[in-house]
C-alpha cells in the first residue's frame, strides 16, 4: 500500500541527512503508517545512508544507488537473519521502493536501477496427520489454545498475542481483532474446539476483559511452538505463527469457503493475496482426476512396433474405443474426417497434408 507522505517543506538537500531521514519517517507515522512499516523505512534508509557515509542529499547521485544494490545482490544486508541470494533479492527490492519513495518526498530526482521481484513461493502448510500430532504432544491448555485459535481462525502472531478476552464474543462465537495489519479492526469466527478451551479457560480462571488470552511475548510463541514440534516429532522449520495461517486458509478452502469470503477473515485488502493458496489445491485437482480417470482404460492408438517403418501395403485398420462422456468411441488415425489430409504411399493410411512422415508406419512421405 503507498502512503501519501506529501512533499518535504523547504529545501532539505543541504541539511544533515540523518535529520532529514528522521523527519520523513515522523511524516510517514502521521500519514497513518503501522510502525512496523515504519521500521521497515528506518531499516532501508539507514542501510543505503551508512553505505555511502551519510552523505548530504545534494551530494548523491545514480552512481551511489548503483553501488550499494551491486554491493547488496553480491554480498547481502548486514546483519541479515537469512543470507541466500532470493532473501536478498527480495529484501533489496522492497528497499528500493521505500529509497525511491523517501527521495520523491525530498524532491530529488535520481533514476532508480530496477530490481526483480522474486516470484512469489507456494505457502507452506502441514498435513492432517503432522497437525494431530502436535494436538497430541500439548502439555497444557495454553497449547491446545494456541493451537485451536491458529488453526480455527487464521490470526497472525501479533494478531493472536494482542487478543484480550474482551474481544471474546462467546454467544455469537466471534473475536474482535483490534490490532490487525494496517490499524483495521475485522471480525473472525470461533470454531468448535477453541470454543469449547475459552469455555474452559474463562470458567476456571475467570479473567478481566483486559487481560490477554495467550500472555506470551513473540519469542515466547515461537519457542514455545518449537518446542511442541520438538515432542511431537514434526520437523520444527514447519511450526511456525505464519504456517497455522497457510494451513487455516488452504483448509477453508478445501471444505468450500468462497474466496471472498477468507479475504474478510484473513484481513487481506488485495484478493490477489488471496489467491495464493488457491494454487496449493492442485494436489486436490489432481486426486480428483484421477479418481475419475483411473477406471478407464488409456487410449492406444499406436502400438510401440507400429513406429518402425513397416512395407506392409494392407496394414490393419486402427479404430480404438474410448469411452468419454457420451459413451461414444471416437474414430482412429484412418477417419480423419473431413480435415485436409493425404495418402501415404507405403501404407494407404490418410495423414495431414503438412506432415512429413506417416504417423502409422513411420514411412517419409
Amino acid at each position: 500500500m503507498r502512503i501519501d507522505v506529501g512533499r518535504a517543506e523547504g529545501n532539505v538537500l543541504d541539511e544533515d541527512p540523518k535529520i532529514v531521514v528522521e523527519k520523513f519517517l515522523a511524516a510517514l507515522e502521521a500519514a497513518g503508517a503501522d510502525e512496523k512499516t515504519v521500521k521497515s523505512y528506518r531499516a532501508a534508509l539507514y542501510d543505503f545512508f551508512q553505505f555511502v557515509g551519510w552523505k548530504k542529499l545534494k551530494d548523491i547521485g545514480y552512481e551511489d544507488v548503483a553501488r550499494w544494490r551491486l554491493e547488496r545482490l553480491r554480498h547481502g544486508f548486514p546483519n541479515a537473519k537469512y543470507g541466500d541470494r532470493r532473501s536478498r533479492q527480495v529484501t533489496l527490492y522492497y528497499y528500493t521502493l521505500f529509497l525511491r519513495r523517501f527521495f520523491e518526498w525530498c524532491g530529488l530526482q535520481i533514476r532508480m536501477p530496477k530490481v526483480r521481484k522474486p516470484r512469489r513461493r507456494e505457502p507452506e502448510t502441514l498435513r492432517p496427520e503432522e497437525i494431530a500430532k502436535l494436538f497430541d504432544a500439548a502439555r497444557d491448555r495454553l497449547d491446545l489454545l494456541i493451537l485451536a485459535l491458529l488453526l480455527e481462525t487464521g490470526l497472525r502472531a501479533k494478531e493472536l498475542l494482542s487478543l484480550t478476552f474482551g474481544d471474546i464474543d462467546l454467544t455469537n462465537r466471534e473475536i474482535r481483532v483490534r490490532h490487525a495489519k494496517f490499524g483495521e479492526e475485522r471480525t473472525v469466527f470461533i470454531g468448535p474446539l477453541t470454543y469449547q478451551l475459552l469455555s474452559m479457560e474463562i470458567a476456571e480462571r475467570r479473567p478481566n476483559p483486559s487481560d490477554r488470552v495467550v500472555p506470551l511475548s513473540y519469542s515466547g510463541l515461537y519457542k514455545r511452538l518449537k518446542s511442541l514440534a520438538r515432542r511431537a516429532g514434526v520437523d520444527p522449520s514447519k511450526v511456525r505463527p505464519h504456517i497455522f495461517r497457510h494451513t487455516f486458509a488452504t483448509e477453508a478452502l478445501r471444505k468450500g469457503l468462497s474466496i471472498i469470503a477468507l479475504q474478510k477473515i484473513l484481513g487481506h485488502r488485495d484478493i490477489k493475496t488471496t489467491e495464493i493458496y488457491l494454487h496449493l489445491l492442485k494436489e486436490d485437482v489432481k486426486r480428483q482426476y484421477l479418481q475419475i480417470f483411473s477406471s478407464i482404460p488409456s487410449p492406444m492408438l499406436v502400438s510401440p512396433q507400429q513406429f518402425a517403418p513397416v512395407h506392409n501395403p494392407a496394414p490393419q485398420p486402427l479404430v480404438p474405443t474410448y469411452p468419454i462422456a457420451t459413451g461414444t468411441p471416437i474414430s482412429g488415425v484412418h477417419n480423419v474426417g473431413s480435415m485436409n489430409s493425404k495418402t501415404c504411399p507405403v501404407c494407404g493410411a490418410r495423414i495431414p497434408t503438412n506432415s512429413s512422415v506417416c504417423p502409422v508406419c513411420g514411412a517419409s512421405v
